[in-house]
C-alpha cells in the first residue's frame, strides 16, 4: 500500500446480506469510486442476551455465500470483529472514506445507540452517510394515516438489479493487505442438520419450493406444529437477515397470483407479510417496547419471578405436552410455527404468571428468525398488555388435540410419553392406574405432572387482566395507541 490514501466509498452491511435489490450497493457503485464492502460483527451485539451462536452461524453462512458470488468481481466482504466505530477509524488510516451507504436498521437498543454514535462520528470526520430503506418502515412519521400508501409505493418499485461491478470494488489483493491489520472473522461454521442454513442461495431454494408447490397447504397447515414446517414459507430468517428483500417477495407474490387459479393461500401469505412490516413500523415508532409495555397502564402489573417455573419452561419440562414439545423443538431447530409461538408465550405469561420481559431474551436466542420489530410487539400482544388487542389465553390441551390430533409432533419431541394413546398424549396426568400398567408409564415419574393448575391459573390471569382494562391509564393509553398505530383499514386490505 502506498502512503497516499485511496478515496473510497463503503457499503456497510447490516441486516441486508444480499447483492440483488440492495440500494446501498447500487448507490455506492454509482459514485464512480472504488467501493469497499464491510461487515462488522460487533462484540457488544454478540454479548447481548438476545444474540446466540445460531444467529452468528447464519450470518457467517450468509457472508460466505456472498463472497462466493463476489469472487467473479475479484473482491469479498471485509468481515471484521470489534465495534463499528473503532473499525471505521482503523479503515480511515488506509483509505480516504468519502461516503458510507447502508440500510436503516430497526434493531434492539444497542444498535440504535450505535447508529446515533456513528452518525456523529461521520459528521465529525466529514463523511456523508446515506441510509436506504430496507423494509416498509418510514422513520419520523407521527401516525399511520399515510403509511399504507407509502408501503405500497415502496413495494411496487422495481427490483434493483445488480449493477456492473467489474473493476469497481476494492480488490482481493488490497483486502489481503488490509486484513493483516484487522481482527478478521472466520466464516467457517459447523453444519447443524436441524437448523436452516443462511445465505441467498438457500433463501432462493426456499422461495422457489414454496411458490412451486408448498404454498398450496399454507392456510390449511399454518397452525399445525408438524405440517407447518413444510407448508409455511420458512422465509422468515432470510427476511430477518436480508438475504431476500421484502420487495423481492412481494413481486414474486404478484407473479404467482396471476399464474394460479387458486390464489387464496398466496393471498393469506401476502397478508402475513404485510403484518410483518406493520409490526416493525410500530416498534420503530416506539422502541421502548423492548423494555416496557407499550400501554403504560400495564406497568403497574406485578408478576413475581419464579425461577423454577422459568427453568421448567425453558427445558420443556412443565408437564404440559404441547408446550414442552414446542419448547424442545424450538431449542433444537430454531423454528416454531406462529400458533405454537403464541401458545408457549401465553403459557409463560398467563399460566405461569411471569413477566414477558423474563422470556424475551431466551426466545430471541432460540428464534433463528429473531426480528426485534416483530418480537417485542408480538410478546406484548400475547401477554395482553397492549390494551387494544383481544386477550388470548391459549388452552394448551385443547390446542394440542386440535392441531396435533394424532400426537405425531408431541411424540417426536417427548419420547418419554410416546407410548401413550392419542386420548392421553395431551393430558397424561389423567391416566388411570390400569392404563399406567398397559402403557408402562408412571405418572409424575416418567414425565412430570403439570407444574400449575391450568384452569385456576387461566381464571386468575383472565380476571386480573380484564379488570385492569377498566383502569383510567389503560383506557387513555388505548386512545393514544389507536391514534398513533392504526389507520382505519385492515392490514390485509392495503391494496
Amino acid at each position: 500500500m502506498t502512503n497516499s490514501k485511496i478515496p473510497i466509498v463503503i457499503v456497510w452491511f447490516k441486516r441486508d446480506l444480499r447483492l440483488e435489490d440492495n440500494e446501498a450497493i447500487n448507490s455506492a457503485i454509482a459514485n464512480n469510486k472504488l467501493v469497499l464492502l464491510l461487515y462488522v460483527i460487533e462484540n457488544s451485539l454478540i454479548q447481548n442476551n438476545h444474540f446466540s451462536k445460531r444467529h452468528l452461524n447464519f450470518i457467517k453462512q450468509s457472508l460466505e455465500d456472498l463472497n462466493q458470488r463476489l469472487a467473479k468481481f475479484n473482491t469479498e466482504i471485509l468481515t471484521v470483529c470489534g465495534e463499528v466505530q473503532s473499525n471505521f477509524k482503523k479503515l480511515s488510516k488506509y483509505f480516504l472514506i468519502k461516503k458510507v451507504y447502508s440500510h436503516y436498521e430497526t434493531g434492539i437498543d444497542i444498535t440504535y445507540k450505535r447508529d446515533k454514535k456513528m452518525a456523529k462520528w461521520f459528521v465529525e470526520n466529514k463523511i456523508r452517510w446515506y441510509e436506504k430503506r430496507q423494509q416498509g418502515v418510514f422513520r419520523g412519521i407521527a401516525d399511520r394515516k399515510n403509511w399504507s400508501k407509502l408501503m405500497n409505493s415502496f413495494i411496487d418499485q422495481p427490483i434493483k438489479p445488480l449493477p456492473e461491478m467489474k473493476n469497481k470494488l476494492v480488490s482481493l489483493k488490497t483486502l489481503e493487505q488490509i486484513k493483516k491489520k484487522f481482527d478478521v472473522l472466520e466464516l467457517k461454521t459447523e453444519y447443524l442438520n436441524d437448523v436452516q442454513l443462511g445465505g441467498v442461495t438457500n433463501a432462493n431454494k426456499y422461495l422457489e419450493s414454496f411458490f412451486k408447490n408448498r404454498y398450496q397447504n399454507y392456510q390449511n397447515h399454518i397452525s399445525k406444529p408438524d405440517l407447518s414446517r413444510k407448508s409455511c414459507s420458512r422465509l422468515s430468517p432470510y427476511i430477518s437477515y436480508g438475504n431476500l428483500s421484502i420487495r423481492q417477495i412481494f413481486h414474486r407474490i404478484k407473479v404467482n397470483k396471476a399464474q394460479t387459479k387458486n390464489s387464496f393461500a398466496i393471498r393469506a401469505f401476502e397478508s402475513r407479510l404485510r403484518w410483518h412490516s406493520h409490526f416493525i413500523q410500530k416498534f420503530d415508532m416506539e422502541p421502548s417496547m423492548e423494555f416496557l409495555s407499550v400501554n403504560k397502564g400495564y406497568h403497574k402489573l406485578l408478576k413475581p419471578i419464579n425461577k423454577k417455573f422459568i427453568v421448567a419452561w425453558e427445558n420443556g419440562k412443565t408437564g404440559v405436552p404441547i408446550v414442552d414439545a414446542s419448547m424442545r423443538c424450538l431449542v433444537k431447530t430454531g423454528y416454531l410455527n406462529f400458533r405454537m409461538r403464541a401458545l408457549i408465550v401465553s403459557f409463560f405469561v398467563h399460566q405461569l404468571w411471569q413477566p414477558w420481559q423474563a422470556c424475551s431474551a431466551f426466545l430471541a436466542r432460540q428464534f433463528l428468525d429473531f426480528e426485534p420489530g416483530v418480537h417485542f410487539p408480538q410478546l406484548q400482544m400475547q401477554a395482553g398488555e397492549t390494551g387494544i388487542n383481544t386477550l388470548r389465553i391459549y388452552n394448551p390441551v385443547k390446542n394440542g388435540r386440535e392441531h396435533d390430533q394424532n400426537g405425531d409432533f408431541t411424540r417426536k419431541w417427548l419420547p418419554e410419553i410416546k407410548s401413550l394413546s392419542d386420548k392421553l398424549i395431551h393430558s397424561p396426568w389423567l391416566i388411570t392406574p390400569l392404563e399406567e400398567e398397559i402403557f408402562e408409564f408412571k405418572k409424575g415419574i416418567d414425565y412430570p405432572n403439570p407444574i400449575v393448575n391450568l384452569e385456576e391459573t387461566r381464571r386468575f390471569a383472565s380476571d386480573t387482566l380484564w379488570n385492569l382494562k377498566n383502569d383510567v391509564i389503560v383506557f387513555n393509553e388505548n386512545q393514544r395507541i389507536l391514534k398513533k398505530h392504526t389507520f382505519g383499514k385492515r392490514i390485509n386490505s392495503l391494496k
